[in-house]
């Protein structure tokens, strides 16, 4: 039996539900909405538990006091044989209706405005608010709905064009978010301390030597021609060290500046990926109590993998099942995540004394959040 601490309880109409006895719940920077199943499970014969919730509730979930998810229940699926019966409730944020619904706006196009501003206009048809952490963007010139796209796809094309994570809150709102925002893991993920397992795929597949962005632009009273039509930029990475060329055609409005940083992130974000790494603890709660959560910086120290650096908590599954409770954590450089990232040797900061991890040389020992 959980303690009260880490007690996962369902809110729906006032009422908590609990004692489930299977928990997946997931958060993550890279997701619009979170999402949750819990079930219950119990015997013939006896009295079928009755818990009167209907697709489509508003509801919570929260691990002892700590408030998770705020969203809809999606499911409820039974099953059962000739000994048990199960009973699960699935649901994901409120934020999931810009993943799943169309983009709706009259009329769907806007001139000249910033990301934050057109990301409330496409999330305001569904009554969900935003946040920001992050700093203003420049304008772009045009933005208008593909016939079709959801709400978050054309929200995703903002971000890709931008560099902008967009993920939720655990009060379901839309969050604009600064990677590192959570602050710093009180606990390191340590080998042969608290990591139970690991993995890395360590596949660089998807990393070139050169990338390539083109694009183009409506003219102007300044810049017309070829000149508008035509927009491009190019960034190299030595650290691959054969002739690899990734050309990427970005959609819509495009600038010279908006061009190279897009370049620039495909090299940071790329190697950032093939360096991802799962890493499962026990329990949900770091040694001074707080939940792990993603989107916090946490020191790695795994000699087998070779990491002894930084990371960025991108994902986290927090779990109960017959082995207890587990959390389970993505984890990826830092740099990876940045919207603008620097040459990733210009400002590498060498360990000085011991052996520096497998990776220094692909990547900065480690990481200050930039202001």
């Amino acid at each position: 039996m959980l303690d009260t601490a880490n007690a996962v309880s369902l809110t729906v109409d006032g009422l908590d539900y609990g004692g489930w006895k299977s928990v997946s719940i997931s958060t993550g920077l890279e997701r619009q909405a979170r999402d949750f199943n819990l079930s219950i499970t119990w015997r013939w014969p006896g009295q079928a538990v009755s818990i009167p919730i209907r697709q489509g509730a508003k509801c919570m979930v929260r691990i002892g006091g700590d408030l998770i998810l705020t969203g809809w229940v999606f499911a409820t699926p039974i099953s059962y044989d000739d000994k048990q019966i199960t009973l699960s409730i699935s649901g994901r944020s409120l934020t999931a209706d810009l993943v799943d619904c169309a983009a709706v706006n009259k009329p769907g196009q806007w001139k000249n405005q910033g990301v934050l501003s057109i990301v409330k206009a496409l999330a305001a048809p569904y009554g969900l608010a935003v946040r920001s952490e992050i700093a203003e963007t420049g304008k772009l010139s045009d933005h208008t709905i593909e016939p079709g796209e959801t709400a978050f796809e054309s929200i995703d094309r903002l971000l890709t064009l931008f560099r902008v994570f967009s993920t939720d809150d655990a009060k379901g709102m839309v969050v604009l978010a600064k990677p590192g925002s959570e602050g710093r893991a009180v606990d390191a993920l340590e080998l042969g301390k608290n990591v139970l397992a690991a993995n890395a795929e360590l596949d660089f597949s998807t990393v070139f030597s050169e990338y390539r962005v083109l694009g183009q632009r409506s003219g102007t009273d300044d810049e017309f021609g070829e000149q508008a039509a035509e927009v491009a930029a190019t960034v190299s990475d030595g650290r691959t060290t054969r002739k690899r060329v990734l050309i990427i055609h970005e959609t819509g409005q495009m600038t010279s500046a908006l061009a190279q940083s897009r370049a620039n992130w495909e090299r940071g974000q790329r190697m950032g990926k093939a360096l991802g790494t799962t890493y499962t603890v026990q329990g949900w709660r770091q040694s001074n109590g707080a939940l792990w959560r993603h989107n916090m910086l946490v020191r790695v120290v795994d000699p087998v993998i070779g990491f002894d650096r930084d990371m960025l908590i991108a994902e986290v599954t927090y779990s109960l099942g017959p082995e207890g409770t587990i959390t389970t954590m993505l984890v990826g450089p830092p740099d990876g995540f940045e919207p603008e990232p620097h040459d990733p040797h210009k400002d590498r900061k060498l360990k000085k004394g011991g052996k520096a991890d497998n990776f220094e040389y692909l990547l900065p020992a480690d990481w200050k959040p930039t202001e």
